[in-house]
């Protein structure tokens, strides 16, 4: 077997594991066989400076029992929308590759780069695809850091399809989901249809600029206007989807924006609590405060 659990011991299920310099955030979680909701049996946060840091926690708990996902952090990947090339599904990504040079920030040689079919109408025509690219040698140290941490590495995602997966839990058949989540710096906001992503962006008000009192009315007021640009685009691009609700991810503490967005933007608009999603193990589910911070590696372990 060498290093690895052999894949039929290996256990059921995604371990989801986001890497900085510093930290290491992780949630392992189980589907129910029944169809019920997924199991969260353990997520945590660990500091590391180092490599042994990582072998060590991955050595407490085990990592190399299951199979793991590695998420990217949002600078580390663009996502582009792009027309989809008329050829054979097997040359697609060929096609594609430098039809992305003049969408790259760096030279489609050096990237590595997957793509995501976005939803189509009633006869399942869909003129786009979503492709994730990042640079090659980014990709290769972080393969490297799990590698060099024994921990048996199987997908390498990233949060707005991680996103989806929570959204797909929450949406009405045949009908869009809007879910926004805010980060420190930045917001998500993606529209699901039929359980697939069909639009994401990315907003440049987060938390940051929510916290204080001068301010936040404005970057409250900003947020719901790129929330409504985005559901006019929606109606444009996607004439066959009607958005039937907007969902806000969990916030660590009431940042006045939910109010804002129920009576100002014309969709049904409620608060999402993970704990309604999944069964964590445990006395108690995780408190909005800690949902709010593992939410896209959570969304990660609903990986089918």
């Amino acid at each position: 077997m060498g290093r690895w659990f052999a894949p039929s011991l290996r256990k059921n299920g995604w371990l989801a594991v986001e890497l900085d310099k510093n930290s290491a955030r992780y949630a392992y979680g189980q589907p129910d066989a029944a169809g019920g909701k997924t199991r969260i049996s353990f997520h945590g946060l660990r500091s590391i400076g180092n490599a042994p840091d990582l072998q060590r926690l991955a050595k407490d708990l085990s990592f190399s029992r299951y199979n793991c996902i590695a998420l990217l952090q949002p600078g580390d990947y663009q996502m582009l929308q792009v027309e989809a090339p008329d050829v054979p599904a097997a040359e697609r990504k060929a096609a594609l590759r430098w039809r992305l040079k003049d969408l790259l920030d760096f030279p489609p040689e050096e990237a590595t780069f997957d793509l995501l079919d976005i939803p189509g109408d009633s006869a399942g025509r869909s003129r786009a695809v979503y492709a994730v690219a990042a640079r090659s040698e980014l990709i290769r140290t972080c393969v490297s850091r799990f590698d060099e941490a024994n921990i048996h590495l199987s997908v390498i995602d990233v949060r707005e399809t991680a996103q989806r997966n929570i959204a797909s839990l929450c949406e009405e058949p045949e009908r869009g989901l809007a879910l926004l989540f805010v980060g420190e710096s930045s917001s998500m906001l993606t529209v699901n249809f039929r359980k697939e992503l069909l639009l994401a962006r990315r907003i440049d008000i987060g938390r940051a600029q929510l916290s204080g009192e001068a301010g936040r009315a404005d970057a409250i007021e900003r947020i719901g206007l790129e929330v409504q640009r985005t559901f006019d685009l929606v109606d444009r691009q996607f004439p066959f989807v009607t958005i039937s609700k907007l969902v806000l991810a969990p916030e660590p503490d009431d940042s006045g924006l939910l109010p804002y967005l129920q009576q100002n933007i014309g969709v049904r608009s409620s608060a999402l609590d993970l704990a309604e999603l999944f069964d964590f193990e445990g006395p108690a589910a995780p408190d909005l405060g800690a949902q709010w911070s593992m939410f896209h590696l959570l969304g990660a372990t609903l990986r089918q």
